[in-house]
């Protein structure tokens, strides 16, 4: 039986919920959301004798909302049968906190600074695997969009994690500004974005239905639309939560340009890339490049027509291939 197989037979045996934990914590100084699929909600006790052998962690796209991955990681730790964690972090800043939680520590110490920015971001993942997660614990990283520069960089910083796996789903990680998006996008991100506050400003003080009827109208072309993706847009009518969302968006059609090849190199045997067909953020021509300089590298093209924002609709459609994908590597645990 295959993973994707166990995956199906898993559901079809048990309607039981999937356990999963939801936190709000402070990392770098910035609110952070996490969602933790399983029963391990701690994993830095090197003295547990429970602690799994792997965690997958999920590095978010840009908004990078926990909540857009819920199902996601929910089909994925089912996929597994529910053997190994699945957690997804938030990036800083960009979810809103709850009543009584502030976007930024109340502290005199300054953790990171810029930590809403690119850099920010990617220290802020380090800083969370190292006072979260065992050293002892290997990792398989499964990493979206832009989620894939961040991985790339933390395994460049930190060669010392104990990456099994990293997976990156329609990787932004060449050339942002020179994309078909990109070209559209640079110019409202990085000289027109503060003209964008007033109007979620005013929107945010709409009842709560209205802001959920809104996103529906706006994802109205999809067939199905994960339900999880309009509560968690909910957020993005929150200033605070725009504001860092098209701050690091800024900067990444600034500073998004070289694609990292030494870093790929050095790394060739631990990834796996998926990139569209139709994805106007990392088009085609980046994917056969990228399969030109690397052709002994795991490159795939998606032959299923995903969407590089695959979590409004395909998000168990992704998790079955993910689970195919490392079913080779999970037997030589």
């Amino acid at each position: 039986m295959t993973v994707g197989e166990s995956f199906l037979s898993a559901n079809m045996r048990s309607e039981e919920p999937v356990p999963l934990h939801e936190e709000f914590i402070y990392c770098c100084g910035a609110a952070t959301h996490v969602l933790k699929c399983g029963p391990w909600k701690d994993l830095s006790k090197d003295e547990s004798k429970n602690l799994p052998r792997l965690l997958f962690m999920i590095i978010p796209g840009n908004p990078g909302l926990a909540g857009y991955y819920r199902t996601f990681i929910q089909a994925l730790y089912c996929g597994l049968n529910q053997q190994y964690p699945v957690w997804v972090v938030s990036h800083a800043g960009h979810c809103k906190p709850p009543s009584g939680m502030e976007m930024i520590e109340d502290t005199d110490i300054k953790e990171l600074e810029d930590v809403f920015g690119l850099n920010g971001q990617v220290e802020h993942k380090l800083n969370f695997l190292k006072k979260n997660v065992s050293k002892d614990i290997k990792l398989v990283l499964i990493a979206h969009s832009i989620g894939c520069y961040i991985t790339l960089e933390m395994m460049k910083r930190a060669s010392e994690l104990q990456v099994l796996r990293s997976v990156l789903l329609f990787p932004t990680i060449e050339r942002m500004a020179q994309s078909p998006q990109g070209k559209l996008m640079t110019p409202l991100l990085c000289k027109l974005r503060y003209a964008l506050y007033m109007p979620v400003f005013l929107l945010s003080f709409l009842p709560e239905g209205v802001k959920a009827s809104l996103v529906r109208f706006a994802l109205r072309g999809m067939k199905t639309c994960d339900e999880s993706s309009i509560t968690t847009s909910i957020n993005l009518f929150s200033v605070d939560c725009i504001a860092n969302i098209l701050y690091m968006a800024s900067q990444e059609m600034m500073k998004v340009v070289e694609r990292d090849s030494t870093t790929i190199k050095q790394n060739l045997k631990k990834l796996i890339f998926y990139y569209g067909t139709g994805d106007s953020w990392c088009p085609q021509h980046y994917y056969d490049e990228i399969k030109m300089d690397f052709p002994d590298g795991d490159i795939r093209l998606c032959e299923k027509g995903l969407r590089h924002a695959f979590v409004l609709d395909a998000s168990k459609e992704m998790a079955a291939m993910i689970t195919d994908w490392l079913q080779d590597d999970l037997t030589k645990l």
